[in-house]
């Protein structure tokens, strides 16, 4: 089986090179007769059904979705085995392979008068451009393997519509408004702020201290006041034993002392 699908893949690449190497003279005739292979009654053409209808877009990083339509007319029947595709210049008159797409295998057998449609599915990331993209088809019969031709045309590359809550675009929407708003922060700061009067700082005036006369006047708060010099003080936040003077204490006396009287 290993080997079989080796074979395969073989004459698939020398077969379909032999094809796609081929510029058709008319791109009018391209697109409307599918392409047939002369040795077998086998007809495939490629349609798209989100194509639009100014021309078949591929738009960068979406799938874009064919649909191979085979009739076989053969009295044996037949087998889809791979379909595959490139994208080449525009310019007919020498045509130059841009890049190669995905190749799918089916292995989809189809019955004498049987109509199958395969779908085919291939993605881009190109700069936009116009290009012509050519589908073909591997089909076997009786181990002999055949390249038809499904689509010859041209195409365009395109990017995605960008929407405003895509959140790449939000980041960069909210990372060009903080550097405006600091790059403007900087020159207002460097060149305007400078040119404008500055303002002067408003100095708190002290009440002036009254003096307070010894004995005249008490503190508002409550308790006497106690003068000492030219302070007054309140008595409540002096401790009492501070406030209270020691009593002198009494001495006895015996009698009055006894002078030493020199000797005569």
């Amino acid at each position: 089986m290993v080997r079989f699908l080796d074979l395969a893949l073989l004459l698939f690449g020398s077969q379909a090179a032999g094809v796609f190497s081929q510029a058709p003279d008319s791109v009018d005739e391209e697109v409307e007769d599918p392409s047939t292979s002369p040795s077998l009654a086998v007809t495939v053409e490629a349609s798209f059904p989100n194509a639009e209808i100014f021309g078949i877009k591929l738009v960068n990083g979406k799938p874009t979705e064919a649909v191979l339509s085979f009739m076989n007319e053969e009295p044996d029947p037949v087998t889809i085995q791979f379909v595959g595709g490139s994208l080449w210049t525009p310019d007919l008159a020498n045509p130059r392979i841009v890049r190669n797409l995905t190749t799918a295998q089916y292995a989809v057998e189809i019955t004498p008068g049987e109509k199958q449609s395969l779908p085919y599915t291939f993605q881009t990331n190109m700069h936009p451009q116009d290009l012509r993209l050519n589908l073909a088809a591997v089909v076997s019969s009786h181990n002999t393997f055949y390249t038809l031709q499904a689509f010859n045309g041209t195409v365009s590359v395109v990017e995605q519509d960008a929407s405003i809550f895509d959140p790449q675009i939000l980041f960069l929407y909210c990372f060009l408004l903080a550097c405006a708003v600091g790059v403007g922060y900087f020159f207002y700061t460097i060149w305007i702020v400078p040119y404008f009067p500055q303002k002067r700082k408003q100095t708190t005036k002290k009440a002036p201290i009254k003096k307070i006369e010894v004995g005249s006047v008490q503190s508002d708060n409550e308790g006497p006041a106690i003068s000492t010099g030219a302070k007054t003080y309140n008595e409540e936040w002096i401790p009492t034993h501070h406030i209270q003077r020691p009593e002198a204490r009494r001495v006895k006396s015996g009698g009055r002392p006894k002078s030493r009287g020199k000797p005569e």
